[in-house]
């Protein structure tokens, strides 16, 4: 007979659990692994609402088990660590992203990018490697193995930093990668959301002339005045996006609906590059003749992996970016989750676990 969540491990935890595809989540009594010689066992003390999330608890992505603790942007405080670990110390302020486990051995795993092997374990709604659940942030206890588990700079504050581990490196990532991280280039930020100005952050400080396109004209005074954009533009607006044809080196798209593609393929220079890093519920139309015309290039991102987070992090600190953040207690996530819904934050919701969980228990 197949043990409850409850009997599965040795350590109690509790978090805050979707059930079915409502997406409505409602405490949750489970437990978490012992901690191994590898893993490192922290108390939670915030974790950052993603889109994902939403996605996720809602079997958007036709993928969801249940019940599911979701929540993916984790930080605190070391409370154990086992015999084998190197890295981190009982006290030690840390947090754990996307995933927490990998084959090691791909080529992938071999080169840093664990987050592109084929065998890689997201934080929740996943199977680990002995066979059981995985159970994300929304939780007091958090254990994961050394390798997947990041240090958090100490002067970085721990509840705007939490939103780093997921939308931080999803953005940073691929403006390293693909060599869009050079002074003096332009780029384009499609969406101003709990992405895109987080990018905004990173793209100055890399020396970048940054450019904000979204659909909400309230945006432009943040986005110029807040977050030092060069310019703003209405992605509605066709007079605006004609005369910013062909000016871009590239695009880090991060919307998260269905959207086209033609405007902003427009708006990239030849040899220039669109960047997808939002997960968009339905396909996207892709028009092959301006890409020819221009040997324009569409790529994707998903996240860093363990070494460029932790290098995101630490580039994050040398220039005091973290997140725009609203602080809410666990009571009020479903609320905040209808109003992520309609684009009602600026611009991360962040649960206060470590002062909030416990009077729901």
């Amino acid at each position: 007979m197949a043990k409850s969540p409850e009997q599965e491990h040795p350590v109690q935890a509790f978090g805050w659990a979707a059930r079915d595809t409502s997406g409505h989540l409602a405490p949750f009594k489970f437990s978490r692994r012992a901690t191994g010689e590898k893993d490192v066992t922290f108390k939670v003390l915030y974790c950052g609402i993603c889109h994902s999330d939403l996605h996720s608890i809602r079997n958007e992505w036709g993928d969801a088990m249940y019940p599911q603790v979701p929540g993916h942007e984790i930080v605190g405080v070391v409370e154990e660590v086992g015999s084998k670990v190197t890295n981190f110390k009982v006290g030690d302020r840390v947090g754990v992203g996307c995933l927490v486990g990998s084959c090691g051995s791909c080529d992938s795993c071999s080169s840093d990018f664990e987050n592109y092997c084929p065998k890689f374990i997201p934080t929740y709604n996943s199977i680990y490697h002995d066979g059981t659940m995985n159970y994300g942030g929304y939780s007091d206890i958090m254990v994961a193995d050394e390798h997947f588990v990041v240090g958090i700079p100490d002067n970085l504050p721990l509840d705007a930093v939490a939103p780093l581990l997921c939308a931080g490196t999803t953005v940073y990532s691929p403006l390293k990668y693909y060599g869009l991280d050079k002074p003096g280039l332009h780029i384009g930020v499609v969406g101003l959301g709990g992405l895109g100005h987080i990018a905004v952050k990173f793209a100055k400080a890399m020396g970048l002339k940054v450019t904000v396109i979204d659909i909400c004209p309230e945006k432009e005074q943040y986005a110029m005045e807040r977050l030092g954009a060069d310019a703003f533009m209405l992605s509605q607006d066709n007079e605006q996006m004609q005369s910013a044809m062909s000016t871009m080196d590239g695009i880090i798209d991060t919307v998260p609906v269905v959207h086209p593609l033609l405007p902003l393929i427009r708006l990239v220079k030849s040899h220039g590059k669109l960047l997808m890093v939002g997960i968009p519920d339905k396909p996207l139309q892709l028009p092959a003749f301006p890409l020819l015309s221009g040997r324009k290039l569409i790529g994707g991102s998903l996240m860093g992996g363990l070494k460029e987070t932790q290098e995101m992090l630490n580039f994050a600190a040398k220039h005091n970016i973290t997140s725009d953040i609203e602080v809410i207690p666990m009571d009020y996530v479903n609320t905040a989750l209808e109003r992520l819904e309609r684009a009602d934050v600026r611009f991360r919701f962040v649960i206060d676990i470590g002062n909030s969980l416990k009077s729901t228990a």
